[in-house]
């Protein structure tokens, strides 16, 4: 079986001269507070290198711009929260399993934090419990906490608990960290605005949405079998193309994508959706340059 890291270096690597890398790289490193400003050396500068890490003075004696690497002097901790219940079996907006979109982010991330010489840690669960994984910093411990969080998904039995896993990390994680929240569409709950406010006192928090795929289509799109994961419930052919049923469908995610966003846009937490995997990567990158750029 290929490695889950094989599959998400895949998709990072897919533009020429590994633009998309050496993007996802500077907008990375730019999230990292406290880096030492220790000298290490130069190098030319590559598509996606913040202006900020410019060297000037020795960019004008070259005549081409020059990077200034500085040497780090400890480590970060990213602290992934990932919903590992059975909603994640569902289909994401691409039609394609959410399981697979969750992987390829917490698969993306987790190697930007290996490669960039940080640890990671993973907290995973269902209504049922929730668990931890041991702190890594190799791609082998990636790969195993990749592995452990799919085989979750696929046997867990039980609904998402946001919550709970919310409610884990303000309990358990004394030390500040990136947190780093891999969720559904599930509508925000007034614990979850508790406890997000709770854990943006001690943590910088980030929050990827991975979009559900829509219960009902247009009938042009054809005939399309959904069945709801929670309580099996198949909906009925005829409901397709039903423009009160949709209307109504889209109101209602309206109503809840902007209370979502509001909370999240008041807590000053930086925020990006995912439909699916083909555009996973670009909007990645996306968010963490809206990030690192906010503190410019």
């Amino acid at each position: 079986m290929t490695s889950l890291i094989t599959q998400v270096k895949s998709k990072l690597f897919i533009r020429s001269s590994q633009k998309s890398m050496h993007a996802l790289d500077g907008a990375y490193a730019s999230l990292l507070r406290g880096r030492s400003l220790d000298f290490e050396d130069l190098r030319p500068y590559e598509f996606g290198d913040q202006v900020r890490d410019i060297d000037w003075r020795a960019t004008a004696r070259h005549g081409e711009p020059l990077i200034k690497r500085t040497k780090a002097t400890r480590k970060h901790t990213i602290l992934f929260l990932v919903d590992s219940g059975r909603g994640m079996k569902a289909l994401a907006e691409d039609e394609r399993p959410k399981r697979d979109v969750v992987m390829l982010l917490a698969g993306a991330l987790g190697f930007l934090t290996v490669r960039h010489g940080d640890d990671f840690s993973m907290v995973y669960g269902d209504g049922d419990r929730v668990r931890r994984l041991a702190t890594g910093s190799s791609e082998g411990a990636l790969e195993h906490a990749l592995r452990t969080i799919r085989r979750a998904i696929d046997d867990s039995a039980a609904p998402n608990d946001r919550d709970a896993l919310l409610g884990y990390a303000a309990r358990n994680i004394a030390h500040r960290r990136i947190v780093v929240i891999i969720t559904d569409e599930a509508p925000m709950t007034a614990e979850t605005d508790r406890l997000l406010r709770r854990l943006t006192v001690q943590h910088d928090v980030l929050w990827l949405t991975v979009r559900d795929a829509e219960p009902v289509v247009p009938a042009a799109a054809g005939p399309r079998h959904r069945r709801d994961v929670d309580s099996g419930w198949g909906i009925p052919d005829f409901v397709h193309g039903d423009p009160e049923v949709m209307a109504e469908l889209a109101a209602q995610e309206a109503a809840d994508t902007a209370r979502r966003d509001e909370v999240l846009r008041r807590l000053e937490i930086t925020h990006a959706e995912f439909g699916g995997q083909d555009a996973a990567v670009p909007a990645l990158l996306s968010m963490l340059n809206r990030r690192s750029h906010a503190r410019l």
